[in-house]
């Protein structure tokens, strides 16, 4: 194909076009650093030299100047809240929130940021009226969810559940089950029986392996007289997760103690011990063997477990079951050595959320960090984790 003549005039033309193009684009952004005030710069200038506190003085100092600086406003907002200056914070919302002269889904981000400010700071009344008015609203899921935190800490219990229950996708039965839970707990303190039945029978339809609402069904059994009941209902957790039956274990001996059975309830502990090791089983075991064959039998079984299943916790029981049956000369030194194991002991004679890592000497149901439902395993620290 040949080349015209003509087509070489093009050339010229688009490297013309080419420069007009550059030089109007280069004009735009002189203008636009022209319109932005000084003080937006001097922010900027402050945070790059670490400097938060003028950098937060300078960018308010654009906010109150020019009133369309919406995303600063939210995010200095945002930046006060998370520094716990909760007043300014609610003060910057709250503008944002009254003002006619913005779209109305900038006007509820700014409602839904004030609750979240109140809830910040406590006010959970304030809150919970500001994503109540949300929840007819696009930002109806995320109203929902700060809402079911206050029922969580208001212990409306009844509110959580309804709230739950329209989020699947974010909490399940297991969670539910413990709202359940807690309010028959309740009913329990004030011997409402009836009512905490029904209560812990919806905790088992929504989550038929809540093991919290079977010890509450044994513990509500025991309060009623009823040992035989009692038992039957901490017996089903071995069923539903085993790792719970440490928790159980001191009470189904004093079911059957109640019953006038002790053996045979210490037997069934054995069996737990044996299929199920334990560090909390075989604390309980061993007081048993302790009061009931003595000494000598109580340090068999924990030689015999320590043989299984080694651990800090486990060799200082063993040396506390072996004091007494050592020459008065020796059990100095076993004592002593019994408190240097103990220095170790310590810190692992815990039990750890698996979400936040937070550890308490007191099993929980719900971790008192995070907040976060059955998070806790029924184990101290080192019988799952070694290296600590």
């Amino acid at each position: 194909m040949e080349l015209e003549y003509w087509q070489l005039l093009l050339l010229p033309l688009f490297f013309g076009l080419g420069w007009v193009a550059a030089r109007v684009d280069i004009r735009h952004v002189v203008q636009e650093s022209r319109v932005l005030p000084r003080s937006y710069f001097q922010g900027l200038n402050f945070l790059l030299n670490e400097q938060p506190d003028k950098a937060i003085d300078a960018f308010l100092e654009v906010a109150k100047g020019d009133s369309q600086t919406v995303e600063l406003h939210f995010a200095l907002g945002g930046l006060f809240r998370r520094r716990g200056e909760i007043e300014r914070a609610i003060r910057m919302h709250q503008s944002l929130s009254d003002r006619d002269d913005l779209g109305a889904e900038v006007r509820l981000q700014a409602l839904s940021e004030l609750g979240q400010d109140y809830l910040k700071a406590g006010l959970l009344d304030r809150a919970e009226e500001v994503f109540t008015r949300l929840l007819d609203s696009p930002l109806k899921d995320e109203a929902q969810r700060h809402l079911l935190e206050i029922y969580q800490q208001e212990k409306d219990w009844q509110k959580a559940i309804d709230v739950a229950a329209d989020l699947p996708d974010l909490y399940s039965g297991k969670e539910i089950a413990h709202f359940y839970c807690e309010m028959a707990a309740g009913e329990l303190m004030r011997s409402r029986f009836d009512a905490a039945e029904a209560c812990l029978a919806e905790a088992l339809r929504v989550h038929r392996r809540c093991v919290r609402a079977s010890l509450l069904q044994g513990d509500m059994a025991l309060q009623q007289n009823r040992p035989e009941a009692a038992i039957e209902a901490w017996q089903r957790i071995e069923q539903q997760d085993p790792a719970y039956l440490s928790l159980v274990a001191q009470r189904l001996l004093d079911a059957y103690r109640r019953i006038g059975r002790p053996e045979e309830g210490l037997a069934l502990l054995r069996a737990y011990l044996e299929h199920y090791p334990s560090l909390d089983l075989l604390d309980s075991v061993y007081q048993l063997e302790l009061e009931g064959e003595g000494s000598e039998a109580a340090y068999r079984l924990v030689r015999a477990e320590l043989q299984r299943n080694p651990s800090l916790l486990g060799l200082e029981k063993l040396m506390g079951a072996r004091l007494p049956l050592v020459a008065p000369e020796a059990r100095s030194d076993l004592e002593l050595a019994r408190s240097i194991v103990q220095g170790y002991t310590r810190r692992l004679a815990r039990y750890r959320c698996d979400n936040c890592g937070f550890r308490a000497r007191q099993f929980h149901w719900r971790c008192p960090a995070c907040g976060g439902w059955e998070t806790y395993p029924p184990r101290r620290t080192e019988e799952f984790d070694p290296s600590l």
